[in-house]
């Protein structure tokens, strides 16, 4: 549930349109409110139009589309420095933050009732966010938390291999997950309906151990008492209700400590990681595919799963077809021993 109480009516009209018209999902539409909440209690401060010191006291309800058009590309940069230095914020957090005032201030300025008179974001740049190598389990490493589960005596063995087979065989995000009803389970043609980003709908492919999880999860999933709202639900809590983020994110947690992995290292969206990783490396999935596969908008994003460990570089090397060629001087060296 997104709070807007204390919100001027200019921003809520803005995240009716994202909702409505940009089909946004709630956790984006979320994100937008906070960020720029946060954002405008920052003018209000930068703009000295408020006594208030305590930064989340600051009344914004009353701001007016006057008071936005004072707003500038260098009132802007300030904020995103406050958050740097401050707030001390990492750069992937104001790249998000930018992107929140870039499709608030291109709002504003365009579809708006009353626009605004510019876009002070219009050239507004993102903080730059260096390249990392995601933090992946090994396939070794991926076998131990299956075969760790598989060994195990609970109550809800069934559901959370399931649930780990899903993440380490199809990548798919943790909502992504949660979401799923039976009825996007077409067990003829072994795929499933997702819904993603931006409540975008893509097909996932199950392969035999997928099946075989969720024929598994299906025999012993219960049939009686569920709560109502959640009788389609795939995955069910102990309380028999559709189970939430924090539930798998738990389940995940408990089986990598099983399996003996380093649960400061890895957790639910390494998963997805691993399965991305996986596939690229054992599986040759072509770029392209893998995007679709992960549902990524942009393949800049997807490349990040296309990173390449020390030994695979040496194997390129060693793998050359010239690597074998001996050089003139070798050969000769060897005939005079």
């Amino acid at each position: 549930m997104i709070n807007t109480d204390g919100n001027p009516q200019f921003l809520n009209n803005f995240l009716d349109y994202t909702t409505s018209i940009l089909n946004k999902s709630p956790a984006t539409v979320k994100e937008y409110n906070y960020d720029l909440n946060r954002f405008l209690k920052y003018m209000m401060y930068h703009l000295k139009l408020t006594d208030e010191k305590n930064f989340d006291a600051i009344d914004i309800h009353n701001m007016d589309l006057e008071t936005l058009n004072r707003i500038k590309l260098d009132d802007i940069h300030a904020y995103l420095f406050y958050l740097a230095n401050s707030c001390q914020s990492k750069p992937a957090t104001r790249a998000r933050k930018t992107a929140s005032i870039r499709v608030f201030f291109k709002y504003m300025s365009q579809k708006a009732a009353k626009p605004m008179d510019h876009n002070p974001a219009l050239n507004l740049e993102s903080p730059k966010i260096g390249v990392r190598v995601p933090r992946y389990l090994s396939l070794e490493e991926s076998k131990k938390l299956l075969a760790a589960i598989n060994n195990e005596d609970t109550r809800n063995k069934e559901r959370d291999y399931a649930i780990i087979t899903l993440f380490l065989n199809c990548g798919m995000r943790l909502s992504e997950l949660v979401g799923i009803n039976i009825k996007d389970i077409d067990f003829d043609e072994a795929k499933m309906n997702v819904t993603g980003k931006g409540n975008k709908e893509r097909v996932i492919y199950l392969n035999k151990s997928c099946m075989s999880a969720l024929d598994n999860y299906l025999a012993v999933r219960p049939k009686t008492g569920i709560k109502q709202g959640s009788e389609n639900a795939l995955f069910l809590s102990e309380r028999l209700e559709r189970i939430s983020n924090r539930t798998v994110q738990y389940v995940v947690k408990q089986e990598l400590l099983r399996a003996g992995l380093d649960t400061n290292k890895y957790s639910v969206h390494k998963l997805r990681h691993t399965a991305a990783t996986l596939m690229y490396r054992y599986g040759n999935v072509d770029i392209r595919a893998l995007q679709v596969l992960l549902g990524h908008d942009s393949i800049s994003t997807t490349q990040i799963y296309t990173h390449v460990d020390d030994q695979q570089v040496r194997n390129a090397v060693e793998d050359n077809p010239l690597a074998d060629l001996e050089s003139e001087y070798e050969k000769q060296k060897k005939f005079e021993i």
